[in-house]
Parts: C-alpha cells; structure tokens; sequence
C-alpha cells in the first residue's frame, strides 16, 4: 500500500509503478480498479471533520453550488449526498484539486488533461443489523446515465474515497464486473432508486451478461476508480456507525455541451444562453491535470 500526502507536493509513487498496462487492462475489463494508495490517517481524520461540518452548515463560503446548502431529512435513515461540497470547504476543496488523482484518471480515461465535473460528499447512516429501511440504498446506476448532456460522458471517471474502513455490513460501494462494456443502458439515471432487485432484473433484461456483483473494500483514505458506464450501487449500512465518503468525478478538459439531450444541474453554468457544442471550462469545473505545468509523472 502507498501512503500519500494530503498536500499538492511531489511526494507521490510514480504512477507508471502504479498503473501499468496490466492494471490498465483490468480497469478497461472489469469497469473499476481499486488502487493500492491511502491517504494519511491524519487527513482522513481532517476530512471527516470536514464532513461533519458540512452537515451542521458550519461552511467556509456563504456562497454554496447550484445545489443549495445541505439539508438533513427529519428520516434520520435517509442517505445524505451533498454535490459540489468544494464550493463550501476548503479541505474537501484541497482534495477535490489533488493532481495526483487527476493523473490517475488521466491515465484510465486515456486523455492528457482531466477536469472536475463535479464532487459528491455522501453520508450513508449506521441502521443497526435490524433494521429492514432501505432508505440509505443507493440504486444500481451508470454515472453517464445522469450525464448525457456531456459529450464526453461515456469515457468519464470516478474516484471515491473512503473515510473509514469499508466492509461488507457497512454498505459498500459495489461493482457490476465488466458491465461498463454492455454500453450505454436505458433508464441507467437511478441512483435515486431504493429497490436494487428489480433496477437487476431491468438492467438484467437489457443484456445477456452475467450480472457478477463486487463489493470494493477497502482501508481508510483507500480510493477506488470505475468507468462511467460501470453499473454501481450500495445495499443498507447494516452497522451502527455511518459510512461516510467523498466522490470525484473526473471528464477530459474540453468537454462540450450536448443540446436537447438531458439536463444536469451543471449546466445553469453555461449561462442563459448557452449553445450546443459550449465547452465546460472555468472555476465551475477546476483542471486538476495538469496543474500549473507540472508533471509529477516525472517521479
């Protein structure tokens, strides 16, 4: 395991070590790779607090995203997700630029510069090995099933980062192995679905793949990284401790604007008249590879 710094300095493993073609060949197969790096435990006591913060609106901007301020539901058994948390805190926003891991997805996506589409901050609650809720599910989904709107949105990445140890109770982020090769699949936009059996049995009618499902467990300030169209989702935190993450995704610079396909709440930062074919660009969506010139790679 690599342990790595919470700052931007040089102080990396050399992502060819990291990322040869045989790790590449496993994330283009599969859909996802978890990588063998974690954050220090200091940081990742730093972006709990950071995240604890967030939900009691103790904010480092008055300003929020398009997404508003956190608001927590009186069903205490309801996920909390928060997009664009780098707007209202400086260490999630310290993350969110880190140019290691944009050179990472760099690497996986096959592109020479990443940009940020956006971040999430999620809180899925501890609801005891009793409880029968499914509010803190997160459906079974393609991240470029809610970004159509993007034209580069089938050859996205995601890295999440896990803020404590995951295992099987807790509700882990889990993979559908090698389904970011069945293509872009109907009604794929459902991370807001509760019943993971039947998004299965949808998603299953779709294709005639084996549906192989992969929990990704991992140690505290651990990161997975999966494909946009890789099918994901998590069951019940069945433990009494929340589950707490935070998620990046990641497109090449120079993404454009796809009209009349679907809508995102990215787009408001388009402008009133934005135009098919407008590229992403600008501190709504911070370049984090390469960062100032730099090339880290060079390690």
């Amino acid at each position: 395991m690599y342990i790595i710094y919470d700052d931007h300095e040089h102080d990396y493993p050399c992502v060819d070590s990291l990322i040869d073609d045989k790790i590449l060949n496993e994330y283009i197969q599969n859909g996802f790779w978890v990588a063998p790096i974690a954050f220090k435990n200091g940081y990742i006591l730093r972006l709990k607090k950071a995240q604890d913060r967030i939900w009691a609106e103790d904010n480092d901007s008055e300003i929020p995203s398009q997404y508003g301020l956190p608001k927590i539901k009186d069903d205490l058994n309801s996920i909390r997700q928060l997009c664009n948390g780098f707007w209202i805190n400086d260490e999630i926003k310290n993350l969110i630029t880190n140019p290691f891991l944009g050179l990472i997805a760099s690497k996986l996506m096959g592109v020479e510069s990443v940009q940020v589409w956006h971040d999430q901050v999620i809180y899925k609650p501890g609801l005891g090995c009793e409880s029968e809720s499914t509010s803190g599910n997160v459906g079974w989904h393609q991240d470029a099933g809610h970004w159509k709107c993007v034209d580069s949105s089938k050859n996205m990445c995601t890295a999440w980062i896990a803020l404590q140890n995951i295992n099987k109770d807790i509700g882990p982020l889990t993979m559908i192995r090698g389904s970011n090769k069945w293509g872009l699949l109907e009604n794929s936009d459902t991370f807001g679905e509760k019943n993971l059996d039947q998004l299965e049995k949808n998603f299953s009618h779709q294709v005639n793949e084996k549906w192989i499902a992969e929990h990704c467990l991992l140690k505290a300030g651990q990161v997975s990284f999966h494909h946009s169209l890789t099918l994901h989702g998590s069951g019940p935190n069945t433990t009494n401790v929340p589950r707490m993450s935070i998620v990046i995704h990641y497109m090449e610079k120079g993404s454009k604007y796809l009209k009349d396909v679907d809508w995102h709440p990215n787009l408001v930062f388009l402008g009133p008249n934005a135009k098919d074919g407008d590229v992403f660009e600008g501190e709504f969506w911070p370049q984090v590879w390469p960062i100032n010139g730099e090339n880290i790679d060079d390690n």
